[in-house]
């Protein structure tokens, strides 16, 4: 079978593929993307009432704005998705939707890919994988199947009227925990939320969101962790014209907070004793960025309104202070679990290439991976904080693209 030929195949069209095509354009490096569902496919997926966690001045890419969205406003998941594609028509960029990459493997002669598609081969000289962090969601296998629940991850949540009628539990409290708790507990539901270790920023303060603060902090230009090292979630919500979660604030309406889910026995969850020292780290980490603010402000003489308010902390909750250790779900007619536990890459299932360690990880460095022409791109940490946040992922594939432009020259192909 003869296959089609490229200089750069991308695989995948979210932001990341939508980025690395603007930038390998401007370059006059031609390429194609293929992408097995829609454009933006991971936003269209997500939860009817999902907006993103940053404003629309920060969550963009720099070459346009969202139409008819304020820009310290968030953008409703349906704005995100038409921003894609208009983007895409923007920059022409040249996709194949419907189309899956099941296969890639080396080429035989040494050099460039083989991938294997319903469509036929397609032999590119580069490849970059752009298929986001969003991969595969992880359930952990707690609580058996044949438990008489409904269990659904966070990925297949749309809203409250999807799930039976009876009380939830919600496993995992970072921005997707945190906003689905508070949308069922808005819809009347009784509402139990497991809370982990997390990161509690604030949304707004002395009159800057916070994704402006990570940014004069220098903290969007951290470095990037191990692969290896604990995942530590973010909860943050741009929600009801955005706010800052608060735990303390969502059991005084009525949430019950627990800590870590650890096992189901009998009919019961078990819960960790450390849901106390999980708000209180989270208490520090927002304390922490308050004062590196106020240190910013003092140190650049910049005339922002102090906001002593924002260091006010409740008294704990019952729930905090006294904290249930077990839950017989159907006594407290627990119906449903939604797991907002996260996602795994799933790479080495597609691709037959050395360019993964033990966990599956990529090896690589800045997204580029040891075999030459191969790169990764949209993952948490790939380079720094930023990454993954679209306008993260723009700098990322900028510094692909110009890797890419590098390896042709070196090559004497240009």
């Amino acid at each position: 079978m003869t296959a089609e030929k490229v200089g750069t195949l991308v695989v995948g069209c979210g932001q990341a593929g939508l980025a690395i095509s603007e930038h390998l354009g401007r370059r006059g490096l031609p390429h194609l993307i293929l992408e097995k569902n829609e454009i933006a496919a991971s936003w269209r997926s997500r939860w009817d009432s999902l907006v993103a966690n940053g404003p629309a001045w920060h969550d963009r890419f720099p070459g346009m704005t969202f139409p008819g969205v304020d820009p310290d406003a968030f953008a409703s998941r349906d704005k995100i998705v038409e921003y894609f594609s208009a983007y895409a028509a923007m920059i022409s960029a040249p996709i194949r939707c419907g189309v899956e990459v099941t296969t890639l493997t080396r080429n035989e002669t040494g050099t460039g890919f083989i991938a294997e598609t319903p469509d036929g081969l397609i032999e590119a000289e580069n490849v970059i994988a752009a298929t986001g962090a969003f991969q595969k969601p992880v359930i952990p296998s707690v609580i058996p199947e044949n438990a008489g629940l409904v269990q659904i991850h966070s990925a297949s949540y749309r809203n409250p009227a999807q799930l039976p009628d009876g009380a939830v539990l919600v496993i995992g409290a970072g921005s997707s925990g945190a906003q689905i708790a508070d949308e069922l507990m808005r819809s009347g539901r009784r509402v139990y939320l497991s809370v982990g270790p997390h990161d509690r920023p604030p949304r707004r303060y002395r009159g800057r969101d916070f994704v402006w603060w990570l940014g004069v902090l220098g903290m969007w230009d951290a470095r990037a962790a191990e692969p290896s090292a604990d995942h530590v979630t973010i909860a943050v919500s741009g929600a009801h014209g955005g706010h800052t979660v608060d735990f303390r604030e969502l059991a005084s309406r009525g949430m019950t907070l627990t800590g870590r889910a650890e096992r189901f026995t009998d009919g019961e969850m078990h819960f960790a004793p450390d849901l106390a020292k999980n708000i209180a780290l989270g208490d520090a980490n927002y304390l922490a960025m308050l004062d590196a603010a106020d240190a910013y402000v003092a140190r650049e003489g910049l005339d922002l309104p102090e906001e002593p308010e924002a260091r006010h902390i409740a008294p704990d909750p019952a729930c905090v202070t006294d904290p249930l250790l077990r839950l017989n779900l159907a006594d407290a007619g627990v119906t449903s679990v939604v797991w907002a536990t996260g996602y795994a890459l799933d790479f080495t299932r597609w691709m037959k290439v050395d360019a993964f360690d033990q966990a599956g990880n990529p090896i690589h460095e800045r997204g580029v991976a040891e075999i030459p022409g191969l790169y990764f791109l949209g993952l948490a940490g790939l380079s720094r904080r930023a990454s993954p946040f679209i306008w993260g992922v723009w700098h990322d594939a900028d510094y692909l693209a110009g890797h890419i432009a590098g390896r042709k020259l070196a090559a004497g192909t240009s």
